[in-house]
């Protein structure tokens, strides 16, 4: 768990670097760090890893790949933070800091074995996350989102800790493997045990965003700090949904009877509300939000189709998506600072002022509408077809019907770009942007051709 170890004690020394004043050296000290813990994590790769600390983590190649998506989009988003924490406050360091101290909880949110750290990697990215939010003192909006967040965490914190509760006084481990052995005798499944993993299940569709526990998203994702925003929908999303998995893969699979069904009418509400409501978006941002939600319920699928290729299909879709939504926040704060606003019609005519960051846009878009020879294509296809393969063909359908509605919305900013035109100034995109742009949009397509470049990792 060496890797755990450099995030936890790297911010720690950015805080010293901050006290001494040394905010340059900020973001390289950063970048090495999380390059360092980068390699730690892919040194755990195929070491057959077994249990550790009396059983509580686990750090074996599904931690390692899912560590490794989230610590190379933290690495990413934090390139774009160059100068960007600057006008916010002069205390850059706390940021840097907050946000690696979030890093951490996700770590361990990907590497549990037992449901206390799961509660305990939660809630360390949660009250990490609940500061993120509101690092605007003076905005309201920042202010409102921070409230929202926090309030709506601890509510759904009560139902996964009442649900773990649960699920401890019936079985009497927090240990996954001890849950699964013991839930695999169907005579032990009762009421307690039943309501403990509906509890939970709530629990962790609030965190993920899911419909109907949903309603926190669109307003803590539009008053946060776009940065921020970004890393919530892309690093902290898709490390819940890793933990989500682990958790329903590893003890609740064998009954998967009890809440099979339940799911189901999740993943319903969620493709729907999602992108039904991104349909009647003016903001750009506010609708990024919205397809986060509906991005929740195609990730479901893996959770729902329980099987060999589960892990496989979270992997590739949370990395796709990841790198596409990285893509969009990264325009958006440049158009924003440019226009003040974040309507659509702020992209009006950038394909003439701007090409690169149109081309990159487009590509963009087009993965997470799911386009094909785009990362965001094979994520859906693996989704799909893990579920087709259990047989969940109305529910493949349903979630079709959605992609094609998902178009329409993404579509609107590609032709907001080129069909429209506006009296602007050129789009300045500066050195770093042009970096994390290429490497992002180089990564969407080289994954839609050769999707098993990383297919093959898990």
């Amino acid at each position: 768990m060496n890797t755990l170890i450099v995030i936890s004690v790297l911010p720690i020394v950015l805080l010293y670097l901050g006290l001494y004043k040394m905010q340059k050296a900020l973001l390289p000290v950063t970048v090495v760090g999380l390059l360092v813990a980068l390699g730690l994590a892919v040194g755990h790769w195929n070491d057959g890893a077994v249990p550790i600390f009396s059983g509580m983590m686990l750090f074996n190649n599904f931690s390692v790949v899912f560590s490794s998506v989230a610590i190379i989009s933290t690495l990413l988003i934090l390139l774009l933070s160059k100068d960007y924490f600057d006008r916010i406050s002069s205390h850059v360091a706390e940021y840097y800091a907050v946000i690696l101290f979030s890093l951490a909880g996700i770590i361990v949110m990907v590497s549990y074995y037992n449901l206390s750290m799961l509660f305990i990697g939660i809630e360390i990215m949660s009250v990490s996350l609940y500061i993120l939010a509101g690092i605007k003192k003076r905005d309201f909006a920042s202010n409102e989102a921070a409230l929202k967040y926090f309030l709506m965490g601890a509510f759904s914190t009560g139902f996964l800790l009442f649900g773990i509760t649960l699920i401890y006084g019936a079985s009497g481990s927090f240990n996954l493997e001890e849950i699964r052995n013991w839930m695999s005798h169907d005579t032990h499944i009762d009421w307690l045990s039943f309501t403990g993993m509906m509890l939970i299940l709530i629990g962790l569709c609030f965190k993920v965003g899911a419909a109907p526990f949903h309603f926190w998203t669109p307003d803590v994702y539009e008053g946060s700090p776009t940065l921020i925003t970004a890393f919530m929908s892309t690093v902290v999303k898709v490390a819940g949904f890793a933990a989500f998995y682990r958790l329903f893969s590893v003890s609740f699979g064998v009954a998967n009877g009890f809440w099979i069904q339940p799911l189901s009418i999740i993943i319903i509400l969620t493709l729907f509300v999602g992108n039904i409501t991104a349909l009647y978006q003016q903001s750009f941002k506010r609708m990024l939000a919205y397809s986060s939600i509906s991005h929740a319920g195609y990730m479901l699928f893996a959770i729902i189709a329980l099987g060999g290729g589960s892990a496989v299909s979270v992997f590739v879709y949370g990395s796709a998506y990841s790198i596409a939504s990285i893509i969009a926040f990264g325009a958006l704060i440049l158009v924003q600072q440019q226009s003040g606003n974040d309507n659509f019609e702020s992209f009006n005519g950038l394909g003439k002022s701007n090409p690169f960051l149109a081309l990159v846009l487009t590509i963009s878009m087009l993965s997470l509408a799911g386009i094909p020879l785009t990362a965001g294509f094979i994520g859906k296809f693996y989704m799909f077809s893990t579920a087709i393969s259990k047989s969940l063909y109305w529910l493949t359908v349903l979630a079709v019907i959605n992609a094609i509605i998902s178009i329409f919305y993404y579509f609107r900013v590609i032709i907001a770009m080129y069909f429209r035109s506006s009296e602007r100034t050129a789009v300045i995109v500066p050195g770093n942007y042009v970096f994390v742009f290429a490497i992002a949009a180089i990564a969407t397509i080289v994954i839609g051709v050769y999707p098993d470049l990383i297919s093959r990792l898990i």
